[in-house]
């Protein structure tokens, strides 16, 4: 499975209403748990089995608890049994794809 995942505190009292200090708390822990991800300005994409994949994100959302009052996380799941290396297998196709319309 691969799951993107936004993670971010509000009510942090922050001026500016950055919330960088805690989404870094969140990459990580995701970075640590050794299971392929990529970070990029909105989501964080972790792949794994279910269970890993979900404790990862219980444990970045915990990451984040210090630096507010509340927690937004949104999350949504590529559930596609049988195959891995899809964080990465994924965009191979889409290039192929998009390389084979532009000739």
């Amino acid at each position: 499975m691969i799951a993107a995942f936004s993670v971010a505190p509000s009510g942090t009292g922050r001026s500016d209403g950055s919330v960088h200090d805690a989404v870094a708390a969140a990459v990580k822990v995701v970075r640590e748990s050794g299971l392929p991800n990529k970070t990029s300005s909105m989501f964080t994409e972790i792949e794994g089995e279910w269970d890993e994949v979900f404790d990862v994100i219980k444990r970045a959302t915990e990451a984040v608890a210090p630096f507010g009052s509340r927690i937004s996380l949104v999350i949504k799941a590529d559930i596609r049994p049988g195959y891995e290396g899809e964080l990465e297998g994924k965009l191979v196709r889409l290039e192929n794809a998009v390389h084979d319309l532009e000739n």
